[in-house]
């Protein structure tokens, strides 16, 4: 498959959307937008993170991880092709943060809130809403929530003019035809253009598919260990933090500092 060019990357493709969303502003100010709430900060726990339940699960590769002052967990992520299995890929998303996060020995009460966040430029249910929200509720009652905690949320970016919300209208938009419409949007395009500019951005971009890729990939089926290491090491040349490098290929920070 051919790698799309830098020069025409916009917000829809999971490079960029990962890049923007790691200045903490743009990040923020889209949950503001979407839950129509006032966060004080939020606190990166991943980027392009891998995260596995336990040895031996399917690892799940993560676009963007963040918490709120509150301890609220939100995983956002940028789904462009329609493989029809939004619900059931959500459904194992929530899974396997809920047991990398519940620390060994912890009561289940110290699962943190969450919201599991798909951005689509498809509806994958089909009713042609711009948001979808869903929680776990009793059948015989429907006023009765489950209260577990967990919430998952579809934007739906083709049906943008369904919503009520002004800014998030704008943000859907945005993303399904690349039209500037609110100053948010017009910040996200400025920071898409920052990114362009950066030389740095613009080699890991392409160093990606070809080896931090194939190292998740192949990792699966023989072991990623030594794929890892050698992702850090190019990585490592590159520039990029000791700290970034340990969360885009799954190593401590020790064994990091160790590559020459």
């Amino acid at each position: 498959m051919t790698q799309k060019p830098f020069e025409e990357l916009t917000i829809s493709d999971d490079f960029m959307f990962c890049k923007v969303m790691e200045h903490e502003p743009i990040c923020k100010e889209f949950l503001e937008i979407l839950f129509s709430v006032k966060i004080e900060k939020i606190t990166y726990l991943s980027s392009q993170n891998t995260v596995t339940a336990n040895f031996g699960a399917k690892t799940v590769r993560l676009d963007v991880l963040v918490k709120d002052g509150s301890g609220t967990s939100y995983d956002i992520e940028m789904q462009v092709g329609n493989e029809y299995n939004i619900p059931k890929r959500m459904r194992y998303y929530q899974a396997v943060l809920d047991v990398a996060f519940l620390d060994k020995g912890c009561s289940y009460k110290s699962l943190n809130d969450s919201y599991i966040i798909f951005v689509c430029l498809f509806d994958p249910i089909g009713s042609n809403r711009a948001v979808y929200t869903f929680e776990n509720r009793c059948l015989e009652d429907l006023s009765i929530p489950l209260q577990d905690g967990a919430k998952r949320v579809i934007l739906n970016a083709g049906a943008f003019k369904e919503t009520g919300n002004k800014e998030l209208q704008g943000f859907l938009q945005y993303v399904k035809t690349g039209r500037v419409t609110t100053s948010y949007t017009g910040r996200i395009e400025k920071m898409i253009q920052t990114v362009k500019r950066n030389e740095q951005l613009r080699k890991e971009y392409h160093i990606l598919p070809a080896v931090l890729m194939d190292a998740f990939d192949e990792g699966e089926a023989r072991g990623s260990h030594q794929k890892a290491l050698e992702t850090a090491r190019i990585l490592k040349q590159l520039g990029d933090s000791v700290q970034k490098i340990a969360q885009a290929t799954g190593l401590t920070q020790a064994e990091v500092e160790a590559i020459k």
